[in-house]
């Protein structure tokens, strides 16, 4: 088994984006074709239950406005994954970038997602807690 060296910035050094609605969602778990790397995408099986990118690239497309599942929006940029962080219960999340109007969005990975590509794409050393042994 190859060892990854995966780093990430934990969340608390991620600005909140206060006019993103976390009340609101669509859940969508629907399949598409990814348009930055042409591979089919199947619903998400394991680890989520709405798919947002692409497990293959991590790209994602700019569909949704305020409201995440919505497919209101008219951008239609490709996202490109730009960073990855923690939260506090251990989820991965990443950061997506529009290509086409640098609009923002986080967007957690999904249980078949790419993980060394996760790791490739994250900058800062993952803050592990060593296990605590008892003292004999």
């Amino acid at each position: 088994m190859t060892k990854i060296d995966c780093h990430v910035v934990p969340l608390s050094g991620i600005p909140r984006n206060d006019n993103y609605s976390y009340m609101k969602m669509i859940a969508r778990n629907e399949g598409f074709n990814c348009q930055n790397c042409g591979k089919k995408v199947e619903p998400v099986q394991f680890g989520g239950s709405y798919r947002n990118h692409c497990p293959f690239c991590l790209y994602s497309k700019h569909v949704d406005t305020d409201v995440p599942g919505d497919r209101q929006n008219s951008c239609l940029g490709l996202m490109k994954p730009i960073g990855v962080f923690t939260r506090r219960t251990g989820e991965y999340v990443l950061v997506h970038k529009c290509v086409n109007c640098g609009f923002e969005r986080y967007n957690r990975i999904a249980g078949d997602d790419d993980f060394e590509k996760v790791c490739l794409i994250s900058k800062f050393p993952i803050q592990i807690k060593k296990p605590k042994h008892a003292v004999a």
